[in-house]
Formats: structure tokens, C-alpha cells, sequence
């Protein structure tokens, strides 16, 4: 982070992956209405931004939880707010500059607003502490990953003027567990469970370990407690998220805490309809774990698989733990043992050192694959990483440009692939109205997952959001489907 990177601001509050927390979500007809947590205790109104990844969302959640206890109320609009709270992410560069912009935004209404106290969480501070403290004076409190446990009592003494210091960053340790309040926040019929936090894997363009720590997992009794919670409230789609899902309960081997213990014993729980597994590996994914998301109805056939590149060289360069081979090997077999599983993968796009003829070798393998979703990202150089010091790195132009063709080659199998869908019937987990007309609805079946996927757009038939109805597919856009219920 540099001083510079203040002046590009060029914020827009409804763009990128910034989304004001929502608080209670009730459908009535099929019609979405929000409704805004009850008012704080006096001078405890809090407004609540929550940016970067699932993962994040979860602890934004467990903080406005905490602040919920301690009779803090959680507003929409950030011009009543009395405290205003940014969680943060710094993961490459694309998403510091989005959180700097945020925080600058958001400091405006300590003029224009009620606000007594800023506060930053998150990756940022964790990355960035002492350059943070120097450059953004007008934050008052800064907290790290390893402290959000101590949010509500830090807040009340920034809003106080009684902070000790301004910035509370230690190394990462925290988990949450059952036993923290967690108010769920967007749609009521679809959460994240994270079940684990940190993570082992030490890729050379990766800061995550730095800002996480290591893996520390959850135990299986308080997952399925919090699921069971999740799913007294009306979830029906749980999405396990962690930066390793199968890194799970490595670290406690002795203790059998293993995804294939843990996956059955969700699919056991009443009202949970859809689990669905991201940010998995293939050198680690058990063929028991194949076998177990093939028999289990609950379990969606859906995968989510950063390979990052196919290359045997680049991916001993990045530290990534499997070769092309056991790629390939592992893709053979999930489509064997589940010939309609969809599977979501990435890609980075130079990488130091990548030719053009090792570029031309990872499209080739793509046309192979033919991953049902795919994240084309041109790679991101970041201090504090291995990848950031090597040499051969390749010029930003040509980064995009290879991004830009892994995104044109998708394209092309995302079309073919749904011509392939029309006319077949699919369960539609219904989000509620489109977006783009009130005369549509939108919805997502059992290959589309929440937020990075496309949709089910319902142009025949009512139903309100949080059902699963069958729908017939009709059209098909290049990554959006267009269909009718039909029972």
C-alpha cells in the first residue's frame, strides 16, 4: 500500500462486491421486502459494509451478532449512523483499492453525518497496520482478523474517545463457533458455513496465510449446531466455505475430524435441502469423499476447484500440491461417478515466468476439461509474497490479454454447454423478483451457485423466493438460463 493509492477514489456505492448489510429479509407474495433491524440502545446505531468473499460476509456477520448483544442496532443508512464499520479486504490489489476508496467514503459522514467513530476491520488493517495508522487519520479504530471477538467493547470505547490505542492487530487465532451470536444477514433461505479459518497451503502469490494464520477448524458438533441454528431460521442452501475445504480437520488428524465425517452428519439435519462444497483440492479429496457427495441427495453435484494452471512448472512455482496428471485424474473421476456434476474452477494468467507457450498449453487442457464455470484472473504481484520477488514477471498488457482469451475460449463453452440444457427440467431454488423487471423471477438450480454463477430467469409461473419449484428450460442466454415452472 502505498500513500498514492488514496487518490483513487473512484468509489461507486452500489458497484463491485460492496453490499451494506441487510438484516432481516421477509417474501410475502414473492415480493422481496427488507426490513431494518430495530434501532440501538441510544447513540449505538451502527452501519454496516461488508467487502470481498463469502468468508468475509461470515465474519461480518459474527460482528454485527456481537454488536447486536451489546444493544447496538444496525441501520441502512450511513447518515444516522452513530458508528460506521467497514470489514475489509486486501487479498490483490484490485480489492485494497476498493476498501481504501470505501473507508474514504465512508469517513465523509463524520462531517456530513452523526458519526462519532470509523472503524476499519479486517484484512487491510491486518496487512497494513502501521502505514494505515500514518495515512488514515480518520479512522478511529483499526481491528484485526484475530480480534473480532472484542469488537462490541472496542467500539463502545472509540465511540467514548476512550481507545487505548487506535489499532488492535495480533496474529490471527480467532474462530468463531456456535457459541457466538451470528445475525444472518441477505437471503434467509441460503447461508454460508465456514468451517474452518486460515490456511496451510503457503502458494507463492498468495497472502491469505499472513492475514488468516494457519488452518484452525471447527468441530464437527458445533457445525452442525450452527446448521441446525441456519436452519431453524429458514435456510434451505448451506454453502461450506473455508480457505481450504479440504484442509479440514487436518491439524487434528488424531480426532477424526475429516469432511467425510462431517458431510453426513449434515445431510441429517431437517430443513437443510441443498449443501454445496467450494474451494476445494484435488490432493486432498478423498475417493471415500467422492463416493459419499455421489450417494447423499443433499449434496449438491457441484464443486468448486481453483486449479490456478494445468502446467507442471507454473504449478511448482506457485506451491500449488498436485500435478496436470492428478488434474486430470481426479476431474475423470468425479464425472464417472457423477455425470452431471458441474464443476467451477480458476485460472491466473501470468503468472512470473509463464511463456506464451505455457499459456497455449493451459487453453489446450481447458478445451479438455471444459469446467462448467470458470474465474479468468490476470495475476496480481503482491508485497510479501513469494511470487512478488521472482523474476520474469510478465507485463500487466500482456497479463489481460491472456485473461482476456481464457475469458473468450469459456464463453464459447458456456454457450454450447447450455444449448445442451434446453428443453430439461430442473429443481430452481427461487431468489425472488429479477433485478431487471418485476415481471420476471430469478432463481438458481443445483449448478449454479450464489452471487458468481448465472441464473434461472422464470418468465411462466408464480412462486415466492425461497422455493424449490421444477422449471422447464426454453432459452438460453451465453451464461443465464430462461425458463417456466412447471408443476
Amino acid at each position: 500500500m502505498s500513500g498514492s493509492t488514496r487518490n483513487q477514489s473512484n468509489h461507486k456505492l452500489a458497484g463491485g462486491s460492496q453490499l451494506p448489510v441487510k438484516i432481516s429479509t421477509d417474501y410475502q407474495a414473492g415480493k422481496r421486502v427488507e426490513k431494518d433491524a430495530a434501532p440501538g440502545a441510544k447513540g449505538k446505531n451502527v452501519y454496516f459494509v461488508s467487502l470481498g468473499c463469502p468468508k468475509n460476509l461470515v465474519d461480518s456477520q459474527v460482528m454485527l451478532g456481537l454488536l447486536k448483544s451489546d444493544e447496538y442496532g444496525v441501520i441502512q443508512d450511513p447518515t444516522d449512523a452513530d458508528v460506521i464499520v467497514v470489514n475489509t479486504c486486501s487479498f490483490i490489489e484490485s480489492s485494497k483499492v476498493e476498501s481504501i476508496d470505501t473507508i474514504l467514503e465512508m469517513a465523509e459522514y463524520k462531517d456530513s453525518g452523526k458519526c462519532q467513530a470509523l472503524v476499519v476491520a479486517g484484512c487491510l488493517p491486518q496487512r497494513y497496520k502501521t502505514q494505515l495508522l500514518k495515512e488514515m487519520p480518520e479512522v478511529d479504530l483499526f481491528i484485526g482478523t484475530g480480534e473480532y471477538q472484542n469488537i462490541a467493547k472496542l467500539v463502545d470505547w472509540a465511540r467514548k474517545g476512550e481507545l487505548p490505542e487506535r489499532a488492535y492487530v495480533n496474529k490471527p487465532a480467532f474462530i468463531h463457533t456456535e457459541a457466538h451470536p451470528r445475525l444472518q444477514t441477505g437471503e434467509f433461505f441460503s447461508a454460508y458455513l465456514k468451517i474452518s479459518e486460515g490456511c496451510n497451503r503457503r502458494c507463492s502469490f498468495c497472502i491469505i496465510p499472513t492475514l488468516r494464520g494457519n488452518t484452525r477448524s471447527r468441530t464437527v458438533e458445533s457445525l452442525v449446531e450452527e446448521a441446525r441454528s441456519l436452519a431453524s431460521q429458514g435456510v434451505k442452501e448451506l454453502n461450506l466455505v473455508a480457505q481450504d475445504l479440504t484442509e479440514y480437520g487436518m491439524e487434528h488428524r488424531y480426532q477424526k475430524m475429516t469432511l467425510e465425517k462431517l458431510l453426513p452428519e449434515l445431510c441429517k439435519i431437517d430443513g437443510i435441502e441443498w449443501i454445496r462444497l467450494f474451494y476445494a483440492y484435488p490432493d486432498q479429496f478423498s475417493d471415500e469423499l467422492i463416493d459419499i457427495m455421489a450417494r447423499e441427495s443433499k449434496i449438491v453435484k457441484y464443486l468448486d476447484m481453483p486449479i490456478q494452471h494445468t502446467n507442471d512448472r507454473i504449478l511448482k512455482e506457485m506451491n500449488r500440491k498436485f500435478t496436470k496428471a492428478e488434474i486430470f485424474t481426479f476431474v475423470e473421476k468425479l464425472r464417472a461417478k457423477m455425470p452431471e456434476i458441474v464443476i467451477r474452477s480458476s485460472t491466473i494468467a501470468g503468472f512470473p515466468g509463464e511463456t506464451e507457450e505455457e499459456f497455449h498449453e493451459l487453453l489446450a487442457d481447458l478445451r479438455v476439461l471444459k469446467f462448467d464455470h470458470l474465474g479468468a484472473f490476470a495475476y496480481s504481484k503482491e508485497e510479501g509474497t513469494k511470487a512478488g520477488v521472482m523474476t520474469g514477471q510478465v507485463p500487466m498488457r500482456t497479463r489481460v490479454r491472456r485473461q482476456r482469451e481464457i475469458r473468450k475460449l469459456h464463453e464459447q463453452f458456456s454457450i454450447l454447454r447450455n444449448k445442451k440444457l434446453l428443453g430439461r427440467e430442473f429443481t430452481v431454488l427461487v431468489e425472488g423478483e429479477s433485478e431487471e423487471t418485476e415481471l420476471l423471477l430469478k432463481g438458481r438450480h443445483f449448478g449454479q451457485a450464489p452471487d458468481i454463477d448465472g441464473q434461472v430467469l422464470i418468465n411462466d409461473g408464480v412462486a415466492a423466493a425461497g422455493d424449490l419449484v421444477r422449471v422447464r428450460i426454453t432459452e438460453i442466454l451465453p451464461y443465464d438460463l430462461v425458463g417456466e415452472i412447471v408443476d
